[in-house]
């Protein structure tokens, strides 16, 4: 598999940001199939609600453990509803966020982010001994719902970086 970064490695802060999501435990083998079944679940809920927004999908990651349960929610920017049981509303936490934008391997590109934040000062706010993460993303900056080839797309990581 090809793997083109676009953008970063970098630092960039965001502010606070509205989100609705579907959030779910699944084993990490086959977590790609479930975010992709979420994406279409999300995309149809919005469509019947006739919500629009700019922002972009993401898969964010809760917890990880690759080699048992992953915690992951598949969501979008910009919308401000109180969801409706499945679908709930979220926020981005602010703060500063390494990023990489890239198109191809994910593996390649999460090794590259996590020894770029690992040779800095930084540390991610997470906990590493429960895999819980404050702010871990993948951005995808190429809408599926007009882009399916998933080859085609480029995908941002996001992950959230501890104070100080």
């Amino acid at each position: 598999m090809t793997f083109d970064v676009s953008d970063g490695p970098r630092i960039e802060h965001r502010d606070a940001a509205p989100t609705v999501g579907i959030r779910l435990v699944t084993p990490f083998r086959g977590m790609l199939g479930v975010r992709d079944q979420l994406l279409a679940e999300l995309a149809a809920w919005l469509t019947e609600r006739d919500l629009h927004t700019d922002g972009p999908f993401f898969l964010r990651l809760h917890h990880v453990d690759m080699a048992a349960d992953m915690e992951i929610e598949v969501g979008v920017f910009g919308i401000d509803h109180p969801g409706d049981g499945r679908v709930r509303a979220g926020t981005q936490p602010p703060g500063d966020y390494a990023l990489l934008a890239y198109r191809g391997s994910s593996l390649q590109a999460n090794r590259m982010l996590l020894g770029w934040v690992d040779e800095s000062t930084r540390d991610f706010d997470a906990d590493p001994s429960t895999g819980a993460w404050a702010g871990r993303f993948e951005v995808l900056r190429t809408d599926p719902r007009i882009e399916p080839r998933k080859t085609a797309w480029t995908t941002e990581l996001a992950f959230l970086l501890a104070e100080g």
